[in-house]
């Protein structure tokens, strides 16, 4: 176990989250407000803490996916308890479980909310509430992998561990330039969007942190109406780009470079749009015939589709008055999610569609007990490897969620409520059903069920075993004979 190098990562990133705690003191700056001394003085913590942890860089800095997935998730759990500070010495989230509840949240770009009244809140816990969701989405280490020089060939390891989906792979030959190629398609198709909803006539700051929530596919609003206040364009041009950061990135890396067609092939792509067209279609239909206009009913309908496949979790109305037919829609498209290499969340299109061909596969061999056939995805054979570990993962995601459905059950909330909170922050979408639609928030729960959701939007975010690995002994047991072992050499001489 390479310590001394997730040290240094660890302390990186605290460096880099202070750098950033910086953007909100200037929203307190631009509209006169004393909170940004909190994100300033919790800023300074940050670099102290940071610097103390990662005085140097350590010479071996050489580390396999084990430590990739340990710094992986110790960095999201040092980047939320320390982003909850300023909401902790503001006192506009004053409980410690609330305030790290709702920058986890943020972070894993989930938008599930503890606060029933968002307007409450200063522009400057505004602007770092829906910032969260903008550094989350792309994942921080990949930040960190594109503008921080870091030599050794391990820094595949980190995206693996951070980057959602079934598998990462490098778009050209260097991880750096990966990682920088990403954050640029990243950046650029943000900025877009903050552009047309300015020419839209959006306010500035609304433009910014809804883009920000759109981008990293979070959902935290900034009004109590979530996104019902704005006008009918302004929520068309949202629901185009929640649609498009739920795409495997590596679509629009292709279209950038001139491989449109190549991009235009991509199965889960092709598959996820699909299910959008699919879904819009059966919702809008039962909108229609409940006596809403057929514009409206389009509207309303793409853009709930959009929201909760990508996993935004952004709301023009209560579809939890809808009916039961289209909430069932919506529940299911919880699950589907997004594509891999996308900011969203959820199972993921390709795991699904890997997962429907196996079965396929198998009834087949029922019939023909002697033939041998592959299982194609994106052209290409898929690997037993690549099955197991899909089949793996479902196995676990299941098993997860049946234990976290269980645990707070407790608190004696209906099914319905209890169900759809758990899928909410599992596959980090936000609003659920009943009691935690999106009228309503996840306040309701007792301490305990807030922190078994904590850890559901940790792991729905990482995607599962990052997480998950920090409770295996053998990690543990590794770095206490790795100190042993140091401190025997220091003693010896």
């Amino acid at each position: 176990m390479n310590s001394s190098m997730i040290r240094f990562i660890l302390g990186t990133i605290l460096k880099t989250e202070a750098v950033l705690l910086f953007l909100p003191c200037i929203a307190a700056v631009a509209y006169g407000e004393k909170q940004g001394f909190a994100y300033a003085f919790t800023a300074f913590i940050c670099a102290l803490t940071g610097v103390l942890l990662s005085p140097r860089k350590p010479k071996n800095t050489v580390f396999y996916l084990k430590e990739g997935c340990v710094a992986t998730a110790l960095s999201w759990i040092l980047l939320s308890l320390f982003g909850c500070l300023p909401f902790l010495i503001t006192r506009e989230i004053p409980s410690l479980t609330d305030a790290l509840f709702e920058t986890v949240s943020g972070f894993t770009t989930t938008g599930a909310s503890i606060l029933s009244d968002v307007e409450a809140l200063s522009y400057t816990s505004l602007f770092w509430r829906s910032f969260t969701h903008w550094i989350g989405g792309m994942g921080v280490l990949v930040f960190i992998l594109a503008v921080i020089p870091m030599s050794g060939g391990s820094h595949i390891n980190l995206m693996r561990a951070e980057s959602p989906g079934p598998s990462v792979g490098k778009l050209v030959p260097k991880i750096k330039s990966t990682a920088r190629i990403l954050y640029l398609i990243y950046l650029g198709m943000t900025l877009l969007e903050i552009l047309l909803l300015l020419i839209l006539k959006m306010p500035l700051f609304d433009s910014i942190t809804l883009s920000f929530g759109t981008a990293g596919t979070g959902g935290f609003g900034i009004k109590n109406s979530s996104i019902g206040d704005y006008s009918a364009s302004q929520q068309w041009v949202i629901t185009i780009f929640m649609i498009l950061f739920g795409v495997n990135f590596n679509a629009f890396y292709l279209i950038v470079f001139g491989k449109i067609k190549k991009a235009l092939r991509m199965e889960e792509v092709r598959y996820y749009f699909l299910i959008i067209l699919a879904a819009i279609g059966i919702i809008f239909f039962n909108l229609w015939n409940s006596a809403m206009g057929a514009v409206d009913a389009l509207r309303h309908a793409s853009f709930q589709v959009a929201s909760i496949i990508t996993t935004t979790g952004y709301s023009t109305v209560d579809f939890n008055a809808w009916s039961q037919t289209c909430k069932a829609v919506l529940v299911l498209l919880m699950f589907i999610g997004a594509c891999a290499g996308s900011t969203g969340g959820g199972i993921k299109v390709s795991r699904i569609v890997i997962l429907i061909k196996t079965v396929i596969k198998e009834l087949n061999s029922y019939i023909h007990p002697k033939s041998i056939k592959k299982i194609y995805f994106e052209h290409k054979p898929v690997e037993h490897e690549v099955v197991r570990s899909t089949n793996v993962y479902l196995i676990t995601f299941v098993t997860l969620f049946s234990a976290s459905l269980l645990l707070i059950s407790f608190d004696g909330q209906d099914l319905v409520t209890a169900f759809t909170a758990v899928a909410a922050t599992i596959n980090n979408i936000g609003p659920g059903l009943n009691n935690v639609g999106p009228a309503c928030n996840f306040g309701i729960f007792s301490n305990l069920s807030k922190w078994v959701l904590i850890f559901d939007m940790l792991a729905g975010r990482l995607e599962l075993f990052p997480l998950l690995i920090l409770f295996h002994p053998h990690i543990w047991r590794d770095f206490i004979e790795q100190k042993l072992k140091k401190h025997r050499r220091t003693n010896r001489f």
